[in-house]
């Protein structure tokens, strides 16, 4: 017993020196939490301003973690103690540890505890939609598992909307709503209580039968909407942040970024990103401004950008022109009937 013990606190140590100088606090497990740097004799957390995915990815490896899941702002974990000892980090994915990471001065860091940073490396996620609507799907192993929707229930979907920041749940769906996986089957009945920050964290019972042509899916309300245009893929930019919908300052806004918007909703492909609140002005909140998107994210979520609550007029509000759904569809109906009627 005392030399298995032993084996374990080994184990442990090891963990701990090969994750070298950073680490994730407040999660359910060592892949999951708010992201700390040790710096001259001291943790401290890292500021959420142009964090991205890229960024979110070196974290996951450097700690020997499998998924790259999510980036989680705004305090998602918890605020820090101590000092903020990162801000501004730029990754490209490739660095070994976020360390080697492009990042401001010290003397530069403008932020406060409530925009540290976190990340989940094996959380869920939501397939064949959006960010926030698709097919439940588990990590396991080095394997990822579709969920039975005979045994999943509105409580269940509150901690699934909640561990992916997206709103409340609007939709569960059965029979392969979003495509059928060709993941395995969960086989545990999950028994939410609804107020857990992460689906891992809920109790499960033993096994049971379900088939494979009842998965589960999940639709939660977007935190991306396009507000004032003619049609649900024009209009102007409007994000949720802390329950409360906001605009985005045109500083740097472009095609890219358009692009990702239209991603997110469905909307087909972006035909330009108007600026100077085109689509009129919005009110409240300007959460957030310089948005830097390459145009491959799956989400504006994903991409760089600065915020949460800025200094400026709504003069300046983004906006965005999506092609469509329809016009998208139609699109694609027509290139696929072209190329099978050429001869080969």
């Amino acid at each position: 017993m005392e030399s298995y013990l032993t084996l374990i606190f080994l184990s442990s140590v090891l963990r701990l020196a090969t994750a070298g100088k950073v680490r994730l606090v407040g999660g359910n497990n060592s892949c999951a939490g708010r992201v700390e740097v040790y710096y001259r004799g001291e943790w401290g957390t890292v500021c959420d301003d142009y964090w991205d995915l890229r960024n979110t990815a070196v974290v996951c490896r450097e700690l020997g973690c499998d998924y790259t899941s999510n980036t989680m702002r705004a305090a998602h974990f918890g605020p820090g103690s101590g000092k903020i000892l990162k801000d501004n980090v730029l990754c490209s994915g490739s660095e070994s540890t976020i360390l080697n990471c492009n990042s401001a001065k010290t003397s530069d860091i403008n932020c406060e505890h409530s925009e540290d940073v976190g990340v989940i490396c094996s959380g869920i996620r939501l397939v064949g939609g959006s960010r926030c609507s698709g097919r439940l799907e588990v990590p396991h192993g080095n394997t990822w598992m579709s969920v039975c929707a005979a045994a999943f229930d509105q409580q269940d979907a509150e901690v699934v909307c909640r561990e992916l920041d997206c709103g409340a749940p609007v939709q569960v769906l059965g029979e392969d709503a979003f495509g059928k996986g060709d993941a395995q089957m969960w086989t545990q009945e999950i028994q939410c209580r609804g107020d857990e920050y992460q689906f891992a964290l809920c109790p499960m019972l033993p096994s049971h039968n379900c088939s494979y042509d009842n998965d589960v899916s999940v639709v939660c309300a977007e935190t991306v909407r396009l507000v004032g245009g003619k049609s649900s893929c024009a209009g102007r930019v409007e994000v949720l942040h802390d329950g409360q919908w906001g605009t985005v300052h045109d500083d740097g806004w472009d095609i890219h970024d358009a692009a990702v918007v239209c991603r997110e909703l469905g909307c087909g492909e972006a035909l330009s990103a108007p600026k100077n609140a085109h689509f009129g002005e919005g009110s409240g909140k300007i959460w957030i401004h310089d948005v830097q998107c390459t145009g491959s994210e799956s989400t504006l979520m994903n991409c760089r950008f600065n915020g949460w609550g800025i200094e400026a007029k709504h003069t300046e509000d983004a906006g965005v022109i999506c092609s469509g759904k329809l016009i998208y569809a139609f699109s694609i109906i027509i290139i696929n009937l072209f190329y099978h009627r050429i001869p080969g």
